[in-house]
């Protein structure tokens, strides 16, 4: 039992940090594609860390499987070119004994990546598809900032400061281009105050109400421009009506279970498979671990990664063959887990010696001549 407590300790805070260091690595580059949005004015800066937080399950029902596989790898390569391993066969442990341990630490990496997969990653994902759809909601309105221009081109909008009790926007200029009998027209609208005003009860209805104004329209360099002059104005704001989350990321498990759609079918797959791939790689990284100190601990990495990207790949192109119905929906993906599962087994027997031993029980026979 200490023999287990000490590999699943090496194991287990070795896919912690691989898992931690490869999701920091993904956030990164999700943070700065929403900041781009964000500079856009199509997200607040706090609902950019909250959709990161609910999307993180998401990041890590993918790398937990590879984490455990490259610290397997990583973990158990150093206790061979520290000649622990030697130690342990020679003290009387087994290599079918250490892939019961082995199996044993895959156990507990399955069950987590089981919860992730099928109930927590969806449930988080639900959550940010709501909250999207109430952040798609917001105007360009809802995120300015005084003094400040916001938008790009001939769309732009300024706001020079706003009232400290009852929020109205002073000194507005607006930018923007309406559309008339087919034909673009810059209009420029300028107001001493503003307020953005909801009407709830009538399905969100908005309007954007400006007093004290004048509106410039037509196009620069020409003599047809029409100028107005207005006490009050208002103006619709188109809302974006929320609609039914159908993102298959975001079904139930059970709501996939009980689907004939090809895209649940194939969601459906993928979660399992994302858990029926730790023991595979759990026997396949052991086996591949075993080197001896002068081939060095990376010795068997590169073929182990290219297994490791060939089963990822395969998986993936599986999902989207039973999307498109290319492959039968009864076989699903399980045909890939039945190839890399004799994988696992033949790389197994090659580790236990099973065709070494079998070569060294065949007879041998030497040819003689009588004289």
């Amino acid at each position: 039992m200490k023999l287990f407590r000490y590999l699943a300790k090496e194991v287990l805070v070795s896919t912690a940090a691989v898992t931690l260091i490869l999701l920091l690595v993904i956030l990164s580059g999700r943070i700065f594609n929403y900041l781009g949005r964000v500079a856009e004015g199509r997200m607040s800066f706090d609902f950019l860390f909250i959709l990161l937080g609910l999307h993180v399950p998401s990041f890590i029902q993918v790398i937990l499987p590879l984490a455990f596989f490259l610290s397997l790898l990583l973990a158990y390569g150093r206790l061979y070119i520290e000649n622990e391993m030697s130690i342990l066969f020679a003290s009387g442990i087994s290599k079918i004994k250490l892939a019961g341990y082995t199996l044993g630490i895959a156990f507990f990496i399955t069950m987590l990546s089981a919860a992730i997969n099928f109930w927590i990653s969806p449930a988080f994902e639900y959550k940010a598809q709501e909250i999207t759809q109430e952040q798609d909601k917001l105007t360009a309105f809802d995120f300015l900032q005084a003094g400040k221009f916001e938008g790009r081109g001939q769309k732009a909008t300024y706001v020079e400061q706003f009232t400290a009790d009852e929020g109205w926007m002073e000194n507005l200029f607006i930018s923007d281009i309406s559309t008339n009998d087919n034909q673009q027209t810059p209009t420029q609208t300028l107001a001493r105050y503003g307020e953005l005003v909801r009407f709830p009860e009538h399905d969100g209805l908005q309007y954007l109400v400006l007093k004290q104004g004048v509106r410039y329209e037509g196009k620069p360099g020409t003599g047809n421009y029409r100028v107005t002059t207005f006490d009050t104005y208002a103006i619709r704001i188109e809302d974006s009506p929320s609609g039914e989350i159908t993102d298959e990321k975001a079904q139930p498990t059970l709501a996939l279970l009980n689907s004939n759609d090809p895209k649940l079918i194939a969601e459906l797959h993928w979660r399992i498979g994302l858990v029926v791939i730790v023991p595979i790689l759990a026997i396949i990284g052991l086996s591949l671990s075993q080197v001896n100190p002068r081939q060095g601990r990376f010795f068997k990495m590169l073929p182990a990664i290219i297994l490791l990207i060939t089963y990822l790949g395969l998986l993936i192109w599986g999902r989207t063959a039973l999307e498109k119905q290319i492959i039968p929906l009864q076989y699903g993906m399980w045909w890939v887990h039945g190839i890399f599962g004799l994988i696992a087994l033949y790389t197994f027997m090659m580790f236990n010696q099973v065709f070494a031993r079998k070569a060294a029980k065949l007879p041998i026979t030497n040819g003689g001549s009588h004289a």
